[in-house]
């Protein structure tokens, strides 16, 4: 019996190499949960993703924890979206890692500036900035899928097909969901719809509808503002006003109030990229109803 031990032993050692032990995925950090999604769609089994903003928390003051940047320091690969807080940190990040592979997800996506409450005026310094709210698009999904798909198979090359094979499956979604929302959407006469924060303008752009936004590059709005939001609502006959989790709502109670509207929550910031926005098109389509 130890004899066939014994030759089991060394079968089983002449065998290993033969079996190596497979490849760690690939560490990939995003800075907000939207991009987990589509990084765990085209990366699939090959990639862990971490998230630098967590649920409830906000891009526009968020901060690294020291943890999160001493994690860094082992990725691969950071992908980049635009939002507020990489504009302080993304020059400290690069200096901390200089091998760390960086991808924007913008990279060849036509970006729209974000919209403004209606009536308001930027001075030079407060010029409406770029949108990055690309996320909210299936038709940039797409666009940012092939980009990443791209660069993760120059970073692992082994993978490629699996890299590939997954992406054409996302894109093959996302053209099932922008078919749906189109349907959702189609019979819509009351075309606009009220936010607080202005995440939906890409959104909004590729499936015909007009966001009216609250805010102004991180403004609340005045006294003028307000009542001008107030009037526009009443004559469009507009009964829902949008907010996000993240930010403060006490603004669009006011104007909530006074057109009799309610609101109801819709959250940019969600992680289920394809359903969050099947979700948002029934709200936008029950808002306009009058439901």
């Amino acid at each position: 019996m130890i004899h066939w031990f014994r030759w089991f032993l060394a079968c089983g050692l002449l065998l290993a190499p033969l079996y190596p032990a497979a490849a760690a995925p690939l560490p990939v950090f995003v800075s907000i949960l939207p991009q987990k999604c589509v990084v765990e769609r085209v990366g699939g089994d090959h990639v862990r993703v971490s998230v630098l903003v967590g649920p409830g928390q906000s891009p526009a003051t968020f901060e690294p924890r020291p943890r999160q940047m001493a994690a860094l320091a082992r990725a691969r690969l950071y992908y980049r979206i635009g939002v507020p807080f990489e504009s302080v940190w993304m020059e400290r990040i690069r200096a901390a890692n200089p091998h760390l592979s960086i991808l924007d997800a913008r990279d060849g996506i036509a970006l729209r500036r974000i919209d403004a409450a209606p009536g308001s005026h930027h001075g030079d310094r407060d010029a409406p900035r770029d949108d990055p709210h690309i996320w909210l698009s299936p038709e940039r999904l797409k666009a940012m899928a092939a980009r990443l798909r791209d660069r993760l198979i120059e970073l692992d090359p082994a993978h490629a097909a699996d890299y590939r094979a997954n992406t054409a499956a996302f894109i093959a979604d996302l053209d099932d969901l922008q078919q749906r929302i189109r349907q959702r959407l189609a019979g819509l006469k009351q075309r606009s719809f009220m936010v607080f924060h202005p995440s939906w303008g890409y959104f909004a752009d590729e499936f015909g509808l007009r966001q009216i936004p609250i805010e102004s590059e991180g403004k609340a709005p005045g006294a003028a503002t307000l009542a001008r939001l107030t009037g526009l609502a009443r004559q469009q006959g507009i009964r829902v006003i949008f907010v996000q989790p993240q930010f403060d709502q006490t603004r669009a109670r006011a104007v909530a109030r006074a057109i009799g509207a309610r609101l109801v929550t819709i959250d940019a910031l969600a992680g289920d990229c394809i359903d969050n926005l099947q979700r948002v098109a029934d709200a936008i389509a029950g808002g306009a109803d009058g439901r």
